[in-house]
């Protein structure tokens, strides 16, 4: 008799499927390879039907089993569809909130002041804040800040080392830390703003604060506009 379908599966044999994807064996490869069984078996030692039930029951409980997991999936992606429409309705009711994001961008009107923060994981021996502009030059340097492990508030005025004002834009937050044996402290920065409106992308939802694009899962705290 020509190889049985339980030595197809116990060997991880499968016929691809139309997609040319699959890599495991399905209810329709299960199926062809049990007719195929049936149109090569020995004539003269034919398939016993206590056999063939066998493999029919086989082939049942893959069917089944196939089934279960297309409904799971299909309620895996109703779920997730769902879940995203939730979160995208619910992000709408942030517009006008003051909220505090966890990135070194920072929008600059060309005038005011802009409030920033830095944290750091463990107590400091110095701590140093840099502005950078969008052609990566540094233009203030503000030294002397609060070394305490936590989260510390900084005040930009919007002028540069020189007293000149900055014209409006976008401008990047550098924090250097150090404890006291030199080793650099991994100090992460943040933003303060009042969300603008929300915008539903391809890498998630994104509320835009001061006219930069801040994730969703960015957002660190939220008070009330």
């Amino acid at each position: 008799m020509s190889t049985t379908v339980q030595q197809a599966i116990a060997a991880g044999a499968g016929t691809p499927s139309n997609s040319g994807t699959a890599s495991i064996l399905g209810k329709d490869d299960f199926l062809k390879l049990l007719v195929q069984q049936l149109q090569h078996q020995d004539p003269l030692e034919p398939m016993k039907g206590t056999e063939f039930a066998a493999q029919l029951a086989q082939f049942s409980s893959v069917e089944q089993l196939s089934n279960i997991n297309e409904n799971l999936q299909a309620s895996l992606n109703a779920n997730g569809l769902l879940t995203q429409s939730i979160n995208n309705a619910m992000a709408t009711t942030f517009i006008g909130k003051e909220v505090r994001a966890k990135t070194d961008n920072i929008g600059y009107s060309g005038s005011g002041i802009v409030k920033m923060g830095y944290s750091l994981p463990t107590d400091a021996s110095t701590v140093t804040l840099q502005i950078v502009d969008n052609q990566n030059n540094v233009i203030r340097t503000v030294h002397g800040l609060p070394t305490g492990s936590g989260d510390h508030q900084y005040e930009w005025d919007g002028k540069n080392d020189a007293g000149n004002q900055m014209a409006a834009g976008t401008y990047k937050i550098k924090v250097v830390a150090a404890d006291a044996s030199g080793k650099t402290l991994d100090a992460s920065t943040y933003a303060f703003g009042k969300v603008q409106s929300v915008r539903y992308k391809s890498s998630g939802t994104v509320f835009v604060i001061d006219d930069q694009e801040v994730l969703l899962a960015n957002i660190t705290e939220i008070s009330g506009g």
